[in-house]
């Protein structure tokens, strides 16, 4: 027995690899899900402050995380690789997606489909048929005329049994599609040329590469700097009153790059102008223009919204900040005798702080000479500034961040200024005082501001004024705490007017009771500089030394000497000051009590000596956005095609309508008529139209269906 093998041929795919790729860059699938990664990564980089100090991420996320979404980019999240390259496959996707379906689309624009065939149109939803009392020419005749009086386009098919006639409106409805679309080609496209993409490519062609040392800007090599030919860039320029520039700074990941621009910027006079509750509601700058290829001079005025455009520059009023404002200032020690000195500095300037032995770095950061703030609330400036009860603060450490009241009266507490401490190891805290006393829950106080790293808000010491106003009164008390002899005298004064008259005997011990509250408070107990001190030191010492069922009564005695005591030490350094004895009033007593609570806080303030701003010199500086942007005609451009686009597309239905004339049965002179209608979006209003064109073409009141 013989056996045929035969070998059958498997059918070939009709399309290769490629066909598939390009079916998937052209499915709305593929681009629905590029706009998800784009719609969450935007998210992302809404929520995440983008461009920061790598040190505030470390702050917010912690060494690992931070690491990691370093990584990500998700710092730099609209100029990462991956979203300028999900941004690249939109683009293609959304292009080919036009490019396969617009010759669909015009052909059909083009496409009256009269060839329809007469017998279909029963299939259709909407369908009527009826008789018009005339010839067929007469008949045709009538409906061209209603139609093209109803805004429809038509196109009549003569055959031999009857004429078909064609009509559509709504024809941008399909426009829409193309409109859209094309808009969000363009926008993407805007997007990738206003990025750092060019930037990038660049300094891949000339060698450049990021600045991440620091320094003056003239310092800064070659290499970190970009010509002023760049085709597209976005930096940020800082002018101060009087002087000029013409280099902007542009922040990239890992540091900066310098951006020549075409020409110089010298600021004249930043100008800001307030409301009368002195919120600030102008900013503007004028300015002089330079143009270094032609040596042109221009004068111009940058508002907030209302950019100036040189050379293909805009120049936009973005902040404003310190342009090197001088100082002078008074160093109040908090510890031993004197009234400090001064010392003068300027904004940006640094120094060194020297009072002893203690030797610190001082930064002058900032000055503010508007500070309006939320005077019914006593958080004001925004800040935790201390609200701390005398006897519940025993109970546990000082509480920060307290709750005021949710009024707002807005006000100008005046000038304040800011400044960084250096210790040996190199670590920074950062100070913001304010330069005239707040008037805080009815009492006025100077507010003082410590925060360990930027992400934290200030901590507020709130020193009550004496009676003229400044802080040698708090200061002295302040001082006294640290003299073991003063602080004997106030224990024994103390006890001298508490001591019975009938009870002699209980005077050393009411003195020895003052005198080791002083200690304690002062942080020198035992003589033992270093010492936890302040109210909290109290708290310790009772929760270690009084049974817990009388440590109330005893917390309750305890600040009742401790507060007669330090008021004997108020008075004895007032009598050495040469000043009168402090009058037994509300007013004194309110200085009091403020003066217990921040001589507590006090013990707790990382810096031996007290800041204050005694006189400034301010001096203003602009600081502009300045963008080439070619990208940007494309954005407005695509933004008004996706507004034509989705509208067309909502709110602009396609309907096509046939209407099929042939000579009735039984009579020239009349002719049977059947329509039918279509839409590309079903609706309530489709089937009413229908109706309306059916009484109008057919005379009739009732549709009658074939």
């Amino acid at each position: 027995m013989s056996e045929t093998s035969e070998t059958t041929a498997l059918p070939r795919p009709s399309h290769g690899a490629g066909r598939e790729l390009l079916d998937l860059l052209a499915s709305m699938r593929f681009a629905i899900a590029l706009l998800t990664v784009i719609c969450i990564a935007s998210v992302i980089g809404t929520v995440v402050k983008q461009r920061e100090p790598l040190n505030n991420y470390v702050n917010q996320f912690g060494p690992f995380w931070s690491e990691v979404f370093g990584k990500l980019d998700l710092y730099t999240v609209y100029g990462a690789w991956w979203f300028l390259l999900i941004l690249a496959f939109l683009v293609i996707s959304t292009s080919l997606c036009i490019a396969r379906n617009t010759p669909k689309i015009i052909q059909d624009l083009k496409s009256y489909k009269e060839q329809v065939r007469e017998q279909s149109l029963q299939l259709f939803k909407h369908r009527a048929l009826g008789e018009l009392p005339l010839a067929p020419e007469a008949a045709l005749k009538q409906v061209s005329a209603f139609l093209d009086q109803q805004g429809w386009k038509a196109r009549a098919q003569v055959r031999a049994n009857g004429i078909m006639v064609a009509a559509r409106k709504g024809a941008a409805n399909k426009i829409g599609y193309l409109c859209a679309h094309s808009a969000i080609v363009l926008v993407c496209l805007g997007g990738l040329f206003d990025g750092d993409l060019l930037v990038r490519g660049l300094m891949w062609a000339q060698g450049k590469s990021v600045y991440e040392g620091s320094g003056l800007i003239s310092e800064v090599p070659a290499q970190h700097r970009l010509s002023a030919r760049t085709p597209s860039f976005r930096g940020n320029l800082m002018v101060p009153e009087g002087a000029r520039n013409g280099t902007a700074v542009l922040s990239m990941p890992t540091g900066v790059l310098l951006q020549e621009l075409p020409f110089d910027i010298e600021l004249k006079k930043f100008i800001v102008e307030y409301y009368a509750t002195g919120m600030p509601k102008l900013f503007a700058s004028d300015i002089v223009i330079r143009d270094h290829e032609t040596g042109a001079v221009r004068e111009a005025k940058v508002k907030v919204n209302e950019p100036v455009t040189h050379r293909g520059v805009a120049i936009y009023q973005s902040s404003f900040d310190d342009g090197g404002s001088t100082l002078k200032l008074r160093a109040l020690p908090l510890a031993g005798k004197g009234d400090g000195f001064t010392l003068e500095g300027k904004v940006g300037a640094s120094t060194q702080l020297v009072n002893g032995e203690a030797r610190l770095g001082l930064e002058f950061t900032g000055l503010r000479v508007i500070n309006v703030e939320n005077m019914g609330d006593s958080t004001a400036s925004g800040a935790d500034v201390r609200k701390v009860d005398l006897v519940e603060s025993l109970q546990g450490r000082l509480g920060s961040s307290a709750k005021g009241k949710a009024d707002k009266d807005l006000h100008n507490v005046g000038p304040s200024f800011s400044y960084k401490l250096v210790d040996a190891s190199g670590q920074k805290r950062e100070y913001n005082n304010y330069m005239a006393p707040v008037e805080l829950d009815g009492q006025r106080v100077f507010l003082m501001g410590m925060r360990e790293t930027p992400s934290e808000p200030f901590r507020y010491l709130r020193i009550p004024a004496d009676e003229q106003g400044g802080l040698s009164g708090w200061l002295r008390l302040r001082q006294g705490l640290a003299d073991a002899g003063l602080r004997e005298r106030a224990a024994g004064r103390y006890a001298d007017g508490a001591t019975p008259a009938d009870k002699p005997q209980m005077r050393p011990q009411l003195t020895a009771t003052a005198r080791r509250a002083l200690d304690l408070f002062a942080g020198l107990d035992g003589g033992k500089p270093g010492q936890i001190g302040g109210l909290a030191a109290l708290s310790q010492f009772i929760d270690r030394e009084v049974p817990e069922a009388e440590r109330a009564r005893v917390s309750e005695v305890l600040l009742r000497i401790l507060n007669g005591s330090l008021f004997e030490l108020h008075k004895l350094q007032r009598a050495q000051a040469g000043l009168a004895a402090p009058a037994a009033d509300a007013a004194t007593q309110a200085f009091m009590t403020q003066a217990v609570l921040s001589l507590s806080d006090s013990m707790f303030y990382p810096a031996p000596v007290l800041l204050q701003l005694e006189d400034f010199q301010q001096l203003q500086a602009s600081v502009f956005q300045v963008a080439r942007a070619p990208g940007q005609n494309l954005v407005y451009l695509g933004a008004v095609l996706l507004i034509i686009g989705v509208f067309a597309m909502l709110y602009i239905k396609e309907r096509r309508l046939w209407i099929w004339l042939e000579p009735a049965p039984g009579g020239q002179e009349h002719t049977r008529v059947r329509m039918a209608l279509s839409s590309t979006r079903e609706s309530p209003d489709t089937q009413t139209e229908f109706a309306q064109l059916r009484r109008a073409l057919l005379k009739e009141e009732e549709e009658s269906q074939a």
